[in-house]
């Protein structure tokens, strides 16, 4: 794709490009996370789970740009990304310093294997992030059709503070009271989402790591469960690369194979997150 710019500065007087998309709202949720809305594209259509690049223009008029999950479900009239703050990252150090009104990047091509279709079906699916690795099941678990596809869902996400947990938290809550997913989906889907938030460091009710909890067996036993079956269990990761990778040796040994757009299978990781 031939690189455009999207803001340009010509004798103060601003061009807005295609490329463009207007902040429409901030949400600073700790010193290290913030979550962001902005103007989606009349032209843009995606699979909830996929992403986009997005940026800003960097110091040499350059676009500076990096993989985002997009966070809302793609019915939503708007897009939401979920970001960390990185002090002396090339794009988080000024992403993190956006307000409404200003103007980010976005490239309009989504791609990505966190999407429900890279799947075998199933009755039971498992999202497993770390930090903003939640973002792309924020899209996931506000769509109708992951409740019509799956009898179960369950949201492992772990942080390592409590704080951090919050906008993975305060999401679920307002899925639970979802009117417009209860009308599509019956009143009872609320019942088929699990959510397991885990702390690494802070103390809190339920506290390790995603993969030990599986491990010593501990999330079966909190959620009464036997356990993940290749015949019924499909999963998808998202986080570091560490993580993605203790992830996949995880599934693997529970029978999981690896699957992809074009050959679904009973697990899935998304290789190019970042944050």
């Amino acid at each position: 794709m031939t690189e455009q710019t999207p803001v340009t500065e010509t004798n103060a007087k601003v061009i807005t490009l295609p490329d463009a998309q207007t902040v429409t709202q901030v949400q600073h949720w700790t010193d290290r996370l913030f979550s962001f809305r902005v103007t989606r594209p009349a032209s843009l259509r995606f699979r909830s789970g996929e992403f986009v690049m997005i940026g800003l223009m960097g110091e040499n008029g350059k676009p500076l740009l990096r993989a985002y999950s997009i966070a809302s479900p793609a019915w939503d009239d708007e897009l939401e990304f979920y970001s960390i703050k990185v002090p002396d990252g090339p794009l988080t150090s000024k992403l993190q310093h956006i307000k409404e009104g200003n103007q980010i990047i976005l490239r309009p091509k989504p791609v990505g294997t966190l999407v429900l279709d890279a799947l075998l079906p199933g009755k039971r699916l498992w999202l497993f992030a770390t930090g903003t690795g939640f973002a792309p099941f924020a899209s996931l678990l506000r769509d109708p059709d992951t409740y019509a596809r799956y009898d179960e869902i369950i949201m492992m996400h772990t942080c390592r503070d409590v704080a951090e947990l919050n906008y993975s938290r305060d999401l679920i809550d307002s899925i639970r009271k979802d009117e417009m997913l209860a009308e599509l989906m019956g009143d009872g889907f609320a019942d088929k989402l699990k959510y397991y938030p885990t702390t690494t460091q802070e103390k809190s009710p339920n506290m390790g790591r995603i993969t030990d909890n599986l491990s010593s067996g501990k999330v079966f036993a909190d959620l009464g469960i036997d356990g993940i079956n290749p015949e019924t269990d499909r999963g998808m990761v998202c986080g570091s690369l560490a993580f993605n990778t203790d992830m996949k040796a995880a599934l693997e040994s529970f029978g999981l194979e690896e699957g992809a757009n074009s050959d679904p299978k009973q697990y899935v990781v998304e290789k190019a997150f970042v944050g």
